[in-house]
């Protein structure tokens, strides 16, 4: 019996299977999907089984056996094994990388090097004294300076130094106490001390649950006992003590608003939900683009089609783009749903996600509420795919695999044949012109859930505040209209799409901005650090008192990041609770829970935070909504940023008058003329769609004709200047004519960590030979320029080409 193994090493030559025999012990449990530990040149990796076969085309003698199997449960299923291969080709990754990216991280593997003794005698009192009884030992237990006599060690054949395999997390166990009866419990209360008080209290505890089985650390707590009490209770047989598996438990931070009972559908939702549960029941695989306006209840048709789902006996997927926007959705669909509900984001801990995971592997749960990666949740049976805010760029993965959850969301239904359900206010413009296509089925909700109106948006010219003398950061009707809010004890969200405390600090008399050694950008200010950071390499250094180029003193903060906007809001409203979260506030584990519960809980009168605030957020006391800045995404140079400004200003603006209390938003900016900004006031997403295809049909962009952005990076600037250069000479004389290649340019940020960056990005409507040319390209850079240091990326569907 022969394996083909994928291992577990990202490089060109062996981006395939290889053979190893299977041993006679494993023939009858080892499976597709499992992984193994498998010999590959000298050391030993954790590979994955993809397929069986009777014979190979190297020698049987020759072929290595599989040392150990990690699983007799396969910890992928086939459907998993086809959509790897599927990525490695969409993708042009590694299939290796693609399999890891299913997986949470604690069933990736983790090599250290390990020292077998095998004669004792010799290898000292030293190294004896680390090594104690055990058989293997991790090296770097070892301190240092003993290492060059381990090294001989080795060679002489006393120790065996060998790359251990384990994984990164591991099951986490409890202890439990299994109760004797009353009767055993009766004979060892008599044989009890007088003095041994504590015993005795103990065993009366033991006698009112005789025969349960509870955790010890409970019984502990309860009893208010020490470990000794109970050690010296266990050998006298008044309980047995075991290890049992248990999960461990993500804070869901359940929040108190709607989601527990089935509510009054509207027709529109009604339809929608028909719709789709019929393409459900007839296991028909059919995209549904949800079009519903902000409030109009998309997340109520989610639960409903996902409650006829699982009376089918299937599953269902949920993904939301945002990590801020698992609470509250997750809140909901427990309330509805129950124990039947995971939770797969990376705000949880390493152990969190294995245990998650691991429930829906084994069934025990039906529902899975998470981020990007949980699209690859390990369901069978899959009943239905909903991608929530379907337009946000977080769906799509930045590092290698370079996957959009909407394509695998698509390609896991056509193999289950089930609907998939894309739900936004306002979509992207590539599935709203599918659906106008009717490659997607349109669903449209235009009215609010609860027959609330649409919060009265005004639009505020900045440029006029600055001629009548207003240098503050909030207009003169925002202010007043905080101040409004706050005598009402009603609530206000604030949003600024910047963290930090100024964007970037500049000294007036020679005009330099403070930039990164690294990259080419200025470094932002932080106030609660007193540092000044680049947010792309992380780089840090103190603010300089004086010019490093002229030596002035007149050196200035210039911007405006969330941090100095709290401390606005402070001096202008000092009665005033803020809470802000950023990127900054909320690195603590849970801290996004506690943040929004605070908020729910009325504990703030303000909410000020970057785009992390923009969507999802659904509390009934949220009055007023203001947008600092309407222009900071207007200015990128990105084909796709009148797109993300329409679609953030609509999102935040939906935030307001959600229930009973009537919504206002106020809108800041330069700009106020600008399509983008004019059309989110009323959030006609039809008027706007139809200006912004007209401009992406002018210059050729998505979703008139499909993009591909390659870059390459060197340390050195003529390197990868020449390098990008005889890419695109290559590219040129293979792909058809009507094919535009836009470069090779310097990328918007031309250096990032000292890797000069340069990119090409190729336009085409039809290009049959693109696949295979850009593959060959990777086998080019695999083999040559890789080895010169140079670094390419090939991204097939860019979500951002700045």
């Amino acid at each position: 019996m022969i394996a083909e193994v994928i291992t577990d090493v990202s490089a060109h030559p062996v981006d395939r299977p290889f053979d190893y025999l299977v041993p006679q012990r494993m023939e009858t449990v080892i499976e597709r999907g499992a992984r193994v530990k498998v010999p590959f040149g000298n050391r030993k990796v954790l590979g994955f089984v993809t397929g069986f076969k009777e014979q190979s085309d190297i020698p049987v003698n020759k072929l290595r056996p599989i040392d150990e199997l990690l699983d007799l449960e396969p910890v992928l299923t086939g459907e998993m094994l086809d959509l790897a291969d599927w990525m490695k080709r969409e993708t042009l990754c590694f299939e290796i990388d693609a399999l890891q990216v299913m997986l949470p991280s604690a069933l990736r593997a983790k090599y250290e090097k390990v020292i077998h003794v095998l004669e004792p005698d010799r290898i000292g009192s030293e190294a004896a004294g680390i090594i104690g009884s055990r058989n293997a030992v991790a090296l770097k237990e070892f301190p240092e300076r003993l290492l060059p006599s381990l090294k001989r060690l080795s060679q002489e054949g006393a120790i065996s130094i060998e790359t251990g395999i384990r994984q990164r997390t591991s099951i986490k166990k409890e202890r439990v106490l299994h109760i004797a009866g009353p009767e055993n419990l009766a004979d060892v209360r008599e044989g009890i001390k007088k003095s041994a008080h504590r015993q005795a209290a103990l065993i009366d505890w033991m006698l009112a649950h005789a025969g349960e089985t509870i955790p010890t650390r409970d019984v502990m707590e309860l009893t208010g006992t020490t470990r000794a009490t109970v050690k010296a209770l266990l050998e006298k047989g008044a309980a047995a003590e075991t290890e049992v598996e248990v999960y461990r438990k993500p804070e869901v931070g359940l929040l108190d608003e709607a989601g527990g009972d089935p509510v009054m559908l509207t027709d529109e939702q009604a339809d929608a939900v028909s719709r789709i549960s019929r393409a459900a029941d007839e296991g028909r695989e059919e995209t549904f683009l949800l079009h519903g306006i902000t409030g109009s209840g998309k997340t109520e048709v989610y639960m409903q089609v996902i409650r006829r789902v699982l009376e089918q006996g299937k599953e269902a997927i949920v993904l939301v783009p945002e990590i801020s926007l698992t609470p509250q959705i997750t809140s909901r669909f427990k309330k509805r749903f129950g124990p039947l509900v995971a939770v797969m984001h990376s705000g949880l801990s390493a152990g969190e996600k294995y245990d998650e995971w691991r429930k829906v592997q084994r069934g025990e749960v039906k529902v899975v509420v998470g981020a990007r990666s949980a699209v690859f949740a390990p369901f069978r049976n899959l009943g239905a795919v909903i991608l929530d805010e379907e337009h946000e760029s977080s769906y799509k993965q930045e590092d290698s695999p370079r996957y959009h959850a909407r394509d695998v969301a698509i390609r896991r239904a056509e193999m289950h044949g089930c609907p998939v359900i894309l739900g936004s206010a306002t979509p992207s413009l590539e599935s709203f012109a599918r659906a106008h296509k009717g490659v997607y089925t349109l669903l449209t909700l235009s009215e609010r859930a609860k027959q609330q109106p649409l919060p009265e948006v005004r639009i505020v010219d900045m440029r006029e505040e600055l001629k009548n003398g207003n240098r503050s950061m909030f207009s003169v009707d925002l202010a007043e209209a905080i101040r409004d809010r706050l005598g009402k004890g009603e609530q206000t969200v604030l949003f600024l799409n910047r963290r930090g405390y100024s964007s970037f600090v500049l000294c007036r008399d020679c005009g330099t901005a403070v930039q990164c050694p690294n990259c080419d950008i200025s470094l932002t200010y932080h106030r609660a650090s007193e540092r000044l950071q680049c947010h792309y390499c992380g780089h840090e250094e103190p603010v300089p008192l004086i010019c490093p180029e002229c030596g002035s003193e007149h050196i200035r903060f210039f911007g405006t990041g969330t941090q100095k906007v709290q401390e606005e809001l402070h001096r202008l409203f000092p009665e005033a609770r803020v809470l802000r979260m950023d990127v900054d506030t909320t690195r603590q584990k849970g801290a996004h829970e506690k943040l929004l519960r605070q908020f729910g809980d009325g504990e703030a009168d303000i909410l000020l935070g970057t785009q992390m605030i923009a969507k999802g957020l659904d509390f009934p006391n949220i009055t007023l909504v203001g947008v600092l800045s309407a222009d900071t995404m207007l200015r990128l140079s990105d084909f796709r940023a009148a797109e993300k400004t329409f679609q953030l200003l609509t999102q935040v603006s939906g935030r307001a008058g959600r229930h009973e209390k009537e919504g206002q938003v106020y809108i800041q900016t330069y700009a106020p003329e600008h399509y983008a900004v004019e059309l989110s006031k009323e959030q006609a997403f039809e008027p706007f769609y139809a200006i912004e295809m007209a401009n992406r049909k002018r210059f050729s962009y998505p979703p008139f004709y499909y993009i591909t952005l390659i870059r390459f990076s060197h340390e050195d600037l003529m390197t990868v200047a020449d390098t990008a250069e005889k890419a695109v000479a290559w590219l040129a004389g293979k792909l058809g004519g009507d094919t535009v290649i836009i470069g090779p340019t310097a990328s918007e940020v031309a250096r990032v960590n000292n890797r000069y960056r340069y990119q090409c990005l190729i336009k085409y409507k039809k290009e049959p030979k693109l696949a295979g040319v850009l593959t060959d390209l990777v086998k080019i850079y695999r083999s040559s320029w890789m080895k010169e240091g140079l670094l390419m990326s090939i991204d097939m569907n860019p979500s951002s080409i700045s």
